[in-house]
């Protein structure tokens, strides 16, 4: 066979260079460009196959061997399409400290509960560490198992002599596989040991749950093949002001991808959230001016969401523009639609617009809450108390309706809302004028739909 000379090509995107660079041309990412030697390909020969192997119809294929099994934790089964399935690759990433490692303690703790045998691989703790964390969460189990190793051989040396139910590996970025020179946490060994991994999920039938790190743009450390090998990817966010936490799929082989969970960090580890419906909203009896609710869509599920909006008096030359847990850019878009299309004065007002209990939304069906919520507060009108807005606003001042409106409406209803304020408005404009005239006893004004 005759050789040939060198390339480099990017284990990040496959780009090919004919010398060395420190950053890929394509991609664009560092250290990713490695040596290889470029042969010309060989014919393949075909496989003799066995019989009990030939390609079936997919008619015929038994789904019953390979049975879903609950984790026993609802809100993560939710998420990963009603549980575990047996070989899934699952991987879980968040932010440092939100609370990955916590979750799946207690998921592993559920599992030798049950009479699985798991085990656990942490890459980053002690098992003395793992242990005071199992002790305070309530995690200890006689059929958990606890390794405290990096070495990926040494990790699938422990699977073959303890033969566990579930693996979980804590974390993919700080495994290395000694056959690869690269440092841990770089594109090749993470590829590697996620190969490895996945590879010994198919062949075994163990579920594998493996942590992810991130970058500080929010992404999954290591290269994007990472997320192909795996079956299941799941992100796992919040804010760290408060205890509340939400598990998304962004990746499902086996369920949908628009499921959320919905967990709370507590002194006792953490804890699912069933019906998350009342966190989001004040407890004032009384309305007040610049408060609004609507009822926001994370994944399937409505959730009401108050948003208050604070407008005073500026004698900046630039007012301030200050957002909690929604869009700036939108907040400046809906200001500009207010001044526009309803003739609001903003250009002399401070505006602050945040919403309770620290969701963050960024969905458009939000729009009117958050214009009527600024409106009341330059008018001090307040809003009635069993009043929701869900619509989206064109810049012509437009009310659009709001994706799965039904749904929203249907849980406000179950929530005790008696008025709906949305597209049936059609205007803004007109929409404005609706809640200056509208006091507790709510006298049927046009715009507003009872339920």
């Amino acid at each position: 066979m005759p050789k040939t000379d060198a390339r480099f090509r990017c284990s990040e995107c496959g780009w090919q260079a004919a010398k060395w660079v420190g950053r890929c041309g394509e991609c664009q990412q560092w250290g990713t460009v490695e040596e290889v030697g470029a042969q010309a390909a060989e014919r393949v020969k075909a496989a003799s196959i066995p019989a009990s192997r030939i390609a079936r119809p997919i008619t015929e294929i038994d789904v019953s061997d390979a049975p879903r099994w609950a984790t026993g934790i609802g809100e993560f089964d939710r998420v990963l399409g009603g549980g575990i399935v047996p070989g899934a690759a699952v991987l879980c990433s968040g932010e440092p400290g939100v609370g990955k490692s916590t979750l799946l303690l207690e998921v592993a703790s559920r599992a030798a509960q049950s009479g699985r045998k798991v085990l656990y691989a942490s890459a980053e703790e002690s098992v003395a560490q793992v242990r005071l964390r199992a002790e305070r969460t309530g995690a200890l189990q006689d059929r958990l198992f606890l390794i405290a190793e990096t070495d990926l051989a040494q990790i699938m040396g422990q699977v073959a002599a303890v033969e566990p139910d579930l693996l979980i590996v804590d974390s993919v970025q700080t495994v290395s596989n000694a056959d690869n020179d690269a440092i841990a946490g770089g594109p090749s060994q993470v590829r590697d040991v996620a190969n490895a991994l996945t590879r010994l999920a198919k062949t075994t039938g163990i579920p594998v749950l493996l942590v992810g790190h991130v970058t500080k743009d929010g992404t999954i450390a290591g290269p994007r093949v990472l997320e192909h090998l795996v079956d299941v990817v799941t992100h796992f966010d919040g804010d760290r002001q408060t205890a509340l936490r939400f598990v998304r799929a962004t990746k499902n082989r086996f369920g949908p991808t628009d499921e959320i969970g919905c967990f709370e960090m507590t002194g006792e580890g953490i804890a699912e959230v069933p019906d998350p419906s009342g966190l989001f909203l004040s407890r004032q009896t009384a309305p007040d001016s610049g408060s609004c609710v609507t009822v926001a869509l994370e994944g399937r599920r409505a959730i009401p969401v108050e948003i208050q909006a604070l407008t005073v008096t500026s004698t900046a030359p630039n007012p301030r523009r200050v957002v909690n847990g929604v869009d700036s850019s939108r907040v400046a878009m809906l200001l500009a639609v207010l001044e526009k299309r309803v003739g609001l004065k903003l250009g002399e007002r401070d505006v602050y617009v945040s919403t309770v209990g620290g969701m963050r939304l960024r969905e458009p069906g939000v729009d009117l809450a958050i214009a009527l919520a600024i409106v009341s507060s330059v008018r001090d009108v307040p809003l009635p108390a069993r009043l929701v807005a869900v619509g989206e606003l064109s810049l012509a001042g437009e009310i659009r309706p709001a994706s799965a409106s039904s749904k929203r409406v249907a849980e406000a209803r179950r929530l005790g809302y008696e008025h709906v304020l949305d597209d049936s408005a059609v205007h803004l404009r007109g929409a404005v004028e609706t809640i200056t005239l509208l006091s507790d006893a709510l006298r049927e004004p046009v715009g507003v739909r009872e339920f």
